[in-house]
């Protein structure tokens, strides 16, 4: 089960119009819990608090969250550089290499379960992969425009209507994230897409030029300009914060009320506090 966390924010310039009574202006505080020293080249975070790391040798590492290491994969750059490492269920790591269409699938102790070639399966033109709610495998085919359910041997399971019949804006690049309620699909030069959990259009957030987003329970996160944005899937609140200084940040994620962010010389983790 994933569960929600409280991610604050305000005011974004999107397509949306929100009323003044929807603009929030919380105070709120950044805290550096920690520092894990590393040459990191990706991380990603789960919502036990385990720290997942690519370093710049080649390997996947799992830490816990003081940031002692618990496992290791070594053979994460087996099919290049991994465009994703999804691990919403820390039960199943998934890792994706989209220049070869390669899915391979880890257990919590980051040994190797499985791998699926898309390409042998007729899928040559995935953008995005996930861990679904049921513990399968989601994938966007943007060849047909759809949204595709795989087991962990690649077979079809189900998938979603044509984007081209119901959406005159189609995605390009993507990114999908699941929060076992809803599937969101994002593509940074036109927004959120959203299905229902089979894979169904329902509608498009035009929020535009978010980077490394992700969610959590009802949020949708991502990060512009020095700012974290959040949007509440059920409120409709769509919030910001300015950051810690980002100087020389790779990338940021969030989860369970804490910020982590991948620098040169390691990992910074800060406590998101809302006075």
């Amino acid at each position: 089960m994933r569960f929600a966390i409280i991610i604050i924010t305000l005011l974004l310039h999107s397509a949306f119009c929100f009323s003044q009574k929807d603009i929030l202006t919380p105070d709120s505080s950044f805290t550096l819990e920690k520092k894990i020293q590393g040459n990191f080249i990706y991380i990603n975070t789960d919502l036990l608090g385990n720290i997942y790391a690519i370093t710049k040798s080649g390997q996947l590492r799992k830490m816990n969250a003081a940031g002692d290491s618990i496992a290791s994969y070594n053979e994460v750059k087996k099919y290049g550089q991994p465009t994703l490492v999804d691990v919403s269920n820390p039960m199943k790591i998934l890792v994706f290499y989209k220049p070869y269409g390669i899915i391979v699938t880890l257990d919590r102790l980051l040994t190797f379960r499985n791998s699926i070639n898309l390409r042998n399966k007729q899928y040559f033109n995935v953008s995005s992969a996930a861990t679904t709610y049921d513990n399968q495998i989601w994938i966007f085919d943007g060849g047909e425009q759809k949204i595709k359910k795989l087991d962990d041997e690649g077979t079809l399971i189900s998938e979603g209507q044509d984007l081209r019949l119901v959406s005159d804006e189609l995605p390009e690049s993507s990114t999908l994230l699941d929060n076992q309620k809803q599937l969101l699909l994002y593509d940074a030069g036109k927004g959120f897409y959203v299905f229902d959990i089979l894979g169904g259009y329902k509608n498009l957030l035009p929020f535009k030029g978010w980077q490394d987003v992700g969610i959590s329970g009802n949020n949708i996160y991502g990060f512009q300009k020095g700012r974290l944005l959040s949007y509440e899937l059920q409120t409709l609140q769509l919030r910001e914060y300015a950051m810690p200084e980002i100087s020389k940040c790779k990338s940021m994620k969030v989860m369970n009320g804490k910020l982590y962010l991948l620098k040169d010389d390691g990992i910074e983790v800060y406590i998101i506090k809302m006075n």
